[in-house]
């Protein structure tokens, strides 16, 4: 186990040192431009980036530490001495998998509660700095289910100011529509609360009609402009409750869209079991000794990382643009693996 973690550390710092290098060489010239301190730039942004990046590729280091460690056993012999002796290869495995946890435990950790926090300053962060994306000052034909028998509309809604324009709420009894304001303008006023100014109200009764109208009229209504506006990569600002909550919600309401949502909460459960089910394939697939030792089997192995991580990106793709079952789209890559390390710990060395 301290082989393993050991070398699952050394190896993240190598690559993330090299990746911040390069980083930093692509976005010298928006740091300069911006006038940004080195504090500024570490603390607001590097320090987020970090943690980003470690649990993204934390599977494939797993991969790299058991194939690298277990192809240095396999070339000294030892694997075959363990074996002569009596061990199992089954409990040859114990501390590959003590050490598979260790690291699915703290990824899912710091991907379900830390980065989500630290994902909102790093993309304010390139968004504001680097991209220099302004800000969206106004939506247009914003529609929204407030529950199952009141629909709200604003043909533009001011985010700058929380003003809406041409606002309409509809209210239904079953499929039968009955009753209809409208509002010139409508201003949000915190708390749910809102102010509907020049408005008209019509209740339907049958064939009558009841008309009233007004200059102002608060109404409290269940929802909020944090809840129409559409942020940039929310679902990974927001940690694993805060990630239930907003899907049960909008769930509720109606709102389509919700597939990358869906998408992110399964992945946070997902990678890590990639740890468990890649050390099975690591160390089944390098326990044997070969000609060429470790380079072979490093070789060996990246290539089935690589095309782990390919599966899972399409997996992603196939869910947010073609609308695919997240549970299977994010699952069925670990299935596959599975499948195949179970073979690999079958005709492994006994």
């Amino acid at each position: 186990m301290r082989k393993m973690l050991g070398t699952y550390v050394l190896s993240i710092l190598m690559v993330i040192s090299i990746a911040i290098v390069i980083d930093i060489t692509e976005k010298m010239d928006n740091f300069y431009q911006a006038e940004l301190s080195l504090e500024t730039v570490v603390m607001e942004y590097y320090v987020h980036f970090v943690p980003y990046y470690i649990n993204l590729f934390s599977s494939l280091f797993t991969f790299i530490s058991a194939i690298f460690v277990t192809s240095k056993l396999a070339y000294n012999s030892e694997i075959i001495a363990m074996l002569a002796g009596g061990i199992s290869f089954r409990r040859i495995m114990l501390p590959y998998m003590l050490s598979a946890a260790v690291i699915a435990l703290f990824t899912f950790y710091i991907g379900s509660y830390v980065i989500p926090k630290g994902n909102d300053k790093r993309l304010e962060f390139e968004s504001k700095y680097i991209d220099n994306t302004p800000p969206e000052i106004s939506l247009r034909n914003v529609q929204f289910r407030i529950n199952d028998s009141d629909i709200a509309y604003m043909e533009r809604f001011n985010v700058v100011n929380d003003i809406g324009y041409r606002f309409s709420l509809d209210s239904f009894d079953g499929k039968r529509l009955a009753s209809r304001i409208t509002a010139q303008t409508i201003h949000y006023k915190g708390d749910e609360n809102w102010l509907l100014l020049r408005y008209t109200k019509r209740d339907f009764d049958g064939l009558y009609e009841h008309l009233s109208s007004g200059d102002s009229l608060s109404l409290t209504i269940d929802m909020a402009p944090k809840d129409f506006m559409i942020i940039k990569n929310h679902h990974e600002r927001l940690t694993n409750p805060e990630l239930t909550g907003f899907i049960e919600e909008n769930t509720k309401r109606g709102r389509a869209g919700l597939n990358a949502y869906k998408l992110e909460y399964q992945k946070r459960f997902a990678l890590p079991f990639g740890s468990f089910i890649l050390t099975l394939i690591g160390v089944s697939l390098s326990a044997k000794k070969v000609r060429g030792g470790k380079g072979f089997n490093m070789f060996v192995g990246l290539a089935l990382s690589a095309i782990y991580i390919l599966c899972t990106l399409m997996s992603s793709t196939f869910t947010v643009k073609a609308g695919v079952n997240p549970v299977l789209a994010i699952w069925l890559p670990n299935i596959v693996f599975l499948g195949i390390g179970i073979v690999l710990y079958r005709k492994a060395p006994k």
